[in-house]
């Protein structure tokens, strides 16, 4: 069997804490210069409503993404995560199928159930059902988004030989991954998802859930070959003495980790070029399909750092 080859992206910072706000014209700069300097992938963040005090002003992702598949014309654009259970599917896969063709078929979406109650509430949706509702909606992404004519109740859409065209550019449809780490959300990414996006895992845990993932497809007959994992890592290149408190009171301050998840700020990779090699390697030796970077502040020295001296050394082998 070849040996799998990991990409490398960068996500993009169309959240951040008040009184700041997201920039678009500094994000689609941001996701310009990504490109050209040879990132694979580009991501963003997804929510409607988050926090109180503070908030979180943030850039709708679909919106966002339209502008830069309009200003790119290489680089992979992806959510890492989209709260399912919020859209309206129906209107969610005529944006999808939209955008896949804005960006002539450089679409992939990272899904998950949602955790902030606040927001359902807000939008209307029932929290307490997010799962099942996130299932549903599955379904119904993957009718219209590859069938032809769909007919059927699906909860409250009721599609009566509903016809949605234009189709993506990507065929069957752009990939759908699961992100989340329970047990039943593993289950969803192996058997009704195209695979696994998780959020700041240490080798060994993404290793182990990762076959847990594998297991739920091959027990659902589907090949797990076929599925796409990602994992998203905090980064900072530099003096270890030097960038390790800046980065840690960085992820205390703006980042949310659950208690009883794998998530966890120790994922974070610190160091000289050679310090962040060396750890990334043991990410890339798990077989991950993509590593998805979240540099410090995502100042852009820190992308420029990753994409000359962190990135063509793990695909040398170094």
């Amino acid at each position: 069997m070849a040996k799998k080859t990991t990409s490398y992206g960068i996500a993009l910072r169309n959240f951040q804490a008040y009184p700041d706000s997201p920039d678009p014209q500094e994000l689609i700069a941001f996701a310009e210069r990504a490109e050209e300097l040879g990132y694979e992938s580009l991501w963003v963040w997804d929510h409607i409503l988050l926090g109180v005090d503070p908030c979180f002003p943030i850039i709708d992702s679909l919106t966002l993404l339209a502008a830069v598949a309009a200003r790119t014309s290489k680089i992979k654009l992806g959510t890492g995560i989209l709260v399912l259970p919020l859209r309206n599917p129906v209107v969610l896969a005529k944006q999808i199928a939209s955008l896949d063709q804005i960006s002539n078929g450089r679409l992939t979406l990272g899904m998950a159930a949602g955790w902030y109650k606040r927001e359902f509430d807000a939008v209307g949706v029932d929290f307490h059902r997010r799962g099942k509702i996130m299932d549903q909606n599955l379904d119904i992404l993957n009718a219209l988004l590859t069938e032809d004519s769909v007919t059927g109740e699906f909860g409250p859409y009721n599609l009566r030989q509903a016809r949605m065209y234009p189709k993506p550019v990507q065929q069957p449809r752009p990939p759908l991954l699961i992100g989340g780490y329970v047990d039943r959300v593993l289950k969803r990414a192996g058997v009704k998802g195209d695979g696994w996006l998780t959020y700041f895992y240490r080798p060994d845990a993404f290793a182990a859930d990762w076959t847990k993932v594998c297991d739920y497809a091959e027990e659902a007959g589907k090949d797990p070959a076929t599925l796409i994992s990602c994992n998203q890592l905090p980064i900072v290149v530099g003096p270890r003495d030097k960038v390790e408190g800046p980065m840690n009171e960085w992820l205390k301050t703006e980042w949310d980790f659950a208690s009883w998840s794998s998530s966890t700020p120790e994922s974070a990779i610190m160091g000289t070029p050679e310090e962040c090699v060396e750890q990334l390697q043991a990410h890339v030796a798990t077989g991950v399909d993509r590593i998805i970077f979240v540099p410090y502040r995502y100042e852009m020295e820190q992308v420029e750092a990753i994409a000359r001296d962190i990135i063509p050394k793990l695909k040398a082998g170094a």
